[in-house]
């Protein structure tokens, strides 16, 4: 494991010697414990590494479990106007072009029936809050379940109706259980059909199988023409472990869990010490 410093050099081992000022990345940076810290807040050397390696031509793409209109903001801060985002842990990609209506287009959404998972998780947490985007991007929740990664207010709906929509996104956040016992529990129900990710808290995201930021990623890599070893990816969570190990230099965030910071290839400092600033700043001549 590789401790990050300023004048590491993107790539595998054996590209070290790669020259930043002629080469173009490919950069996947994850939002929450990452560009912004748990608050919400990005620091100013933060929002200045990232705008200055987009404007020095690098491909930089977010790649968040927020939904879309939680997305919207943190393209914004960074200066991204072209290019492409993932959103949704890999359920929603958009392309990034000023000549749209709206400034970007969605040219990717994955759907699944959540009714096997929903009814799963039911019965072993009666008592956990649930939540879905559908594939309109509303948010259909239970119990007023509301969280800032959503992008919209959510419609308080039964059950019942759950069950019935099509999803793009599934949350899941209990308040009654420590991590570990939210983690031990979903293990135990042994989820079929979906990905899953825990998070920090009591907290499950799932997506359509087999999908994950890097399923999305990997799509638009082909897009982009980047070669593998010019792939670098940043994230602190455990829905960034596909997308560190899929990324030629993946970079776990210094407050990251042990599983996270196991499937990078280095580590830099922690959000409150502007560790992606120290990553993106490594990019640039």
């Amino acid at each position: 494991m590789t401790t990050l410093t300023e004048n590491t050099v993107a790539g595998n081992d054996d590209q070290r010697n790669t020259n930043p000022a002629s080469t173009k990345f490919m950069v996947a940076l994850d939002v929450d414990g990452t560009l912004v810290d748990h608050d919400g807040h990005m620091s100013e050397g933060v929002r200045e590494a990232a705008r200055a390696v987009v404007s020095d031509g690098h491909d930089v793409l977010i790649a968040t479990g927020r939904s879309l209109n939680a997305t919207l903001p943190v393209i914004e801060q960074i200066g991204l106007d072209r290019g492409y985002a993932v959103c949704c842990n890999g359920g929603v990609t958009l392309r990034l072009d000023p000549a749209l209506a709206d400034g970007y287009e969605v040219i990717h959404k994955a759907t699944f029936d959540p009714a096997p998972a929903l009814r799963a998780l039911r019965e072993k947490l009666p008592t956990a809050k649930y939540a879905l985007e559908d594939e309109e991007g509303n948010f259909l929740s239970t119990e007023r379940f509301q969280d800032a990664s959503f992008g919209v207010e959510a419609i308080g709906v039964d059950f019942q109706t759950l069950l019935e929509s099509t999803a793009v996104r599934l949350v899941v956040f209990s308040t009654e259980n420590t991590p570990e016992e939210f983690s031990t529990t979903i293990r135990q129900i042994g989820l079929a059909g979906v990905t899953y990710s825990v998070g920090w808290t009591a907290w499950l995201d799932i997506a359509a199988a087999g999908v994950t930021k890097a399923s999305a990623l990997e799509k638009l890599r082909g897009t982009l023409g980047t070669p593998q070893h010019l792939t670098v990816a940043v994230g602190d969570g455990r829905n960034d472990i596909e997308m560190l190990g899929w990324a030629g230099r993946g970079v776990a965030m210094g407050q990251a869990p042990e599983e996270v910071i196991a499937a990078a290839d280095e580590v830099t400092h922690s959000v409150y010490d502007d560790g992606a600033a120290h990553v993106l700043r490594s990019l640039l001549p």
